[in-house]
């Protein structure tokens, strides 16, 4: 997962100026692993999520579970190292899974229906910058509008794969069949995002599927796009 907390810390965002205004989805962002068995509710709400289109949902899979009987196969140092990025941003004095990060914005345990979605809720009334992603053959093309001066912004594309079943066979969750949806395997940071317009054209990987965010350096989503489903 390349340059993962590059993306979320670089650029600059200045307090209390938003972007120019512009429908976009909200980023629902949930912190799991395998090995939790709080997890696998949140999981299956991220994937309701997944098929809406006022949404982007990821799946961020921590490692800090690895090491207590189940080996998430999914899971890497740069999402762990993400979520205590946004923990310092939200000023929360530790991590836990299922963990969602709204927006970058607001934090809510990941199986609280209706916490996720009063945050969702609020997320939507902030303006967002326009963001549009596009599969033309073997690339993806990324398109994000100019932003409002001073603020400034890193647009980052991220690989996930829509869905994976996994046999666990030890850990809290030993014995169940679990399924995860958009499962966050790439963060690849294209650059920054200014007044002007912006564009990048990038090789697609096989098996994959791809969003675009728009990140302050205080971790507020500005905009965000995903292809639809193949």
């Amino acid at each position: 997962m390349r340059n993962v907390v590059v993306g979320l810390l670089a650029g600059a965002a200045a307090l209390g100026v938003v972007p120019a205004a512009a429908d976009g989805p909200v980023v629902v962002e949930l912190f799991t692993s395998q090995g939790c068995s709080s997890c696998p509710p949140a999981d299956a709400f991220l994937k309701e999520l997944a098929g809406r289109t006022d949404v982007v949902a990821l799946s961020f899979h921590v490692d800090y579970w690895d090491r207590l009987g189940w080996k998430d196969p999914y899971s890497s140092p740069a999402a762990t190292a993400r979520q205590r990025a946004y923990a310092r941003f939200l000023s929360l004095h530790t991590v836990y899974t299922p963990q969602a990060v709204v927006d970058g914005r607001i934090d809510a345990v990941g199986s609280d229906r209706r916490a996720v979605a009063r945050a969702i809720d609020t997320a939507r009334r902030t303006a967002h910058v326009g963001a549009r992603l596009a599969r033309e053959g073997a690339e993806i093309v990324v398109e994000i509008d100019g932003v409002q001066a001073p603020l400034r912004a890193n647009v980052s594309l991220v690989g996930f794969v829509r869905e994976a079943v996994t046999r666990i066979v030890a850990g809290e969750n030993g014995g169940r069949t679990l399924s995860n949806a958009n499962i966050v395997r790439s963060v690849e940071r294209l650059g920054p995002a200014g007044e002007t317009p912006a564009g990048w054209r990038i090789a697609a990987r096989d098996g994959l599927d791809y969003a675009v965010l728009v990140q302050g350096e205080d971790g507020r989503m500005l905009g965000s796009a995903v292809l639809p489903p193949r």
